[in-house]
């Protein structure tokens, strides 16, 4: 019989460790994989991994690495509060969406309307939607103790045909001749947020960076960041010293909506350009690899965020040159928060195994 036993004392050095043993495993059976598809493992991984950096055309790439880590790390930020609490909110890709459209809703109004004030309001519409479509799942977890992983999860599937009827109703750009899509925002300057679109630099860079910083002076600097630690660590012992699960519950669902949010409106407005049926591209769902991979450490999910980043890139890159499919590139970057998971698991357990009552 095989059964698990909780070690005494996991090792540190591993934990830390783990996150790069995950990559090199990923690497390892994204080569088979690759492999087994009929294309060379060997180049497979160097196109997603070098070429975007090192590669004849990484002027170009190397831009994109900030565009697509900005959404995924300030997604990852939010969860990570909250993965830390034990409360998990998987719907982070919903709450992304309705953020993008409560963002450019508000810009779209205010058309053709030359504001500073414009963009700034865009913004706290977009963290706003995204915070009110998180506290769903968080009143009805503190109100009703319903599961906070499935009300989030089926919330996605409503965000997104909210978000279809919104790329065919309401938001739909009346000079659109009848095609699907709101205006684009790069041809609306006052609701624009590129800095500097040729280094790849737009605001959801900037916050970003922003809540890394924020975050690990909560973590680490604040009586809030001492709460959340403990409730994950040891929640029947934060009960005791008076924390409150309902404040928690709502502060950590709540703060990762708004960032989903605010990475909806950021992509809405700068590298997507528009609302659309296809705006949502997953960033919510990696953005829980994201965390995991960064050990829900705000400088960690900064990394991580980047590298991820990367693996969009060079499978893209892959698809073109090599002629992968993208559903292997997904099942590859899947395979590092398979192995991540299961790294941990040993980690923190042995294997035992009983023969005939002889251990």
């Amino acid at each position: 019989m095989i059964t698990l036993e909780k070690r005494p004392m996991p090792s540190r050095l591993l934990s830390i460790a783990t996150p790069v043993i995950a990559v090199a495993i990923t690497m390892i059976a994204g080569g088979l994989l690759f492999y087994a598809l009929g294309k060379s493992p060997f180049e497979a991984i160097r196109t997603i991994f070098w070429d975007p950096i090192f590669g004849e055309f990484a002027f170009y790439y190397r831009p994109q690495l900030l565009v697509k880590g900005a959404p995924l790390i300030l997604i990852a930020i939010g969860l990570s509060l909250g993965f830390k609490a034990g409360i998990w909110n998987i719907g982070a890709e919903g709450q992304y969406i309705i953020g993008g459209i409560c963002g450019a809703g508000i810009g779209l109004a205010f058309y053709p309307l030359n504001s500073f004030l414009v963009f700034p309001l865009m913004i706290l519409a977009g963290a706003f939607g995204g915070w009110a479509w998180a506290m769903i799942p968080a009143l009805l977890k503190v109100k009703f103790n319903t599961n906070e992983i499935l009300v989030s999860l089926m919330l996605v599937y409503v965000a997104e045909q909210v978000l279809a009827s919104m790329s065919l109703g309401l938001l739909k750009n009346p000079e659109g001749h009848g095609f699907p899509g709101s205006r684009n925002f790069n041809d609306y300057p006052s609701g624009n947020s590129w800095i500097n679109e040729a280094a790849g630099l737009h605001w959801g860079m900037a916050f970003a960076f922003i809540a890394v910083i924020f975050a690990y002076v909560l973590l680490n600097r604040h009586i809030l960041g001492f709460n959340i630690r403990l409730t994950g660590e040891a929640s029947r012992a934060a009960r005791f010293s008076g924390v409150n699960p309902t404040r928690l519950i709502l502060f950590c669902l709540g703060s990762s909506g708004a960032l989903a949010g605010l990475a909806g409106l950021f992509e809405i407005s700068g590298p997507s350009g528009q609302v659309s049926i296809d705006f949502n591209v997953g960033y919510g769902f990696t953005a829980i690899i994201v965390a995991f991979l960064g050990r829900l450490h705000p400088i960690g999910i900064l990394l991580a965020g980047l590298l991820m980043a990367l693996t969009y890139i060079g499978g893209e890159i892959a698809q073109g040159n090599l002629g992968l499919p993208s559903a292997a590139i997904q099942v590859f970057q899947g395979m590092l928060l398979f192995f991540l998971l299961a790294l941990d698991l040993l980690t923190n357990y042995r294997v035992k195994v009983a023969v005939k009552g002889v251990t």
